[in-house]
């Protein structure tokens, strides 16, 4: 994501997708900092080196902006699990991918994993949906694939996938904020380990 330009000059014209992404930055920068509630437009534009209304014409408000994040920042975590199912059709290496995939999200920059896992909005139902819809597309991704190479049911391969998804983002949650230490791939293997373990359990079709 393209940094706030603190030190372009205010006023400076750019194209309409140069000054979105310039905004969604900042406003990203704040929320994260902050909270959304204690975030304040004001504080957007001044981080992003525009006036109020500059703002104002590309977000109605404050809620549209955090929206257009957490629906960009799901998004990408969908794609980036999505491409490490892909990556390989040998299920343990499968499975280290998916679990990196978290890892990756988690230990991004701009703290991004913050709008959709740690939200202060999470009742608001426009965020619940939004991240509600996310995990969904996660754990029918997953169990797709798990549901293909077992003899489990969708139902079963499911609850399976959300399981995994609980330990993916949980222990790389933790592993960002108590074992920093430990470098990002060693840990995502660590846990990717302990889930193969009980995946292997299964007969599968390929190992």
């Amino acid at each position: 994501m393209a940094t706030p330009s603190d030190t372009r000059p205010r006023g400076t014209r750019l194209p309409r997708t140069a000054r979105r992404r310039q905004l969604l930055a900042a406003a990203q920068e704040v929320f994260v900092a902050r909270g959304y509630h204690a975030a304040a437009m004001d504080e957007i534009a001044e981080s992003a080196g525009v006036s109020k209304p500059v703002l104002y014409q590309h977000f109605p408000g404050k809620l549209d902006l955090y929206l257009a994040l957490l629906e960009e920042h799901s998004e990408a975590l969908v794609q980036t699990q999505r491409a490490a199912l892909e990556s390989t059709e040998d299920n343990r290496q499968r499975v280290a991918a998916s679990f990196q995939a978290y890892f990756d999200f988690v230990a991004g920059e701009g703290k991004a994993y913050r709008l959709v896992f740690e939200s202060d909005l999470g009742n608001l139902p426009q965020v619940r949906e939004k991240v509600d819809e996310t995990t969904d597309q996660c754990v029918r991704l997953i169990g797709e694939v798990i549901r293909q190479d077992t003899s489990i049911s969708e139902s079963e391969a499911n609850l399976l996938s959300i399981g995994l998804l609980g330990m993916a983002q949980t222990s790389a949650r933790y592993w960002l904020n108590h074992y920093g230490t430990i470098p990002k791939e060693d840990a995502g293997q660590l846990i990717a380990r302990l889930a193969w373990r009980g995946l292997s359990g299964w007969d599968l079709t390929r190992a």
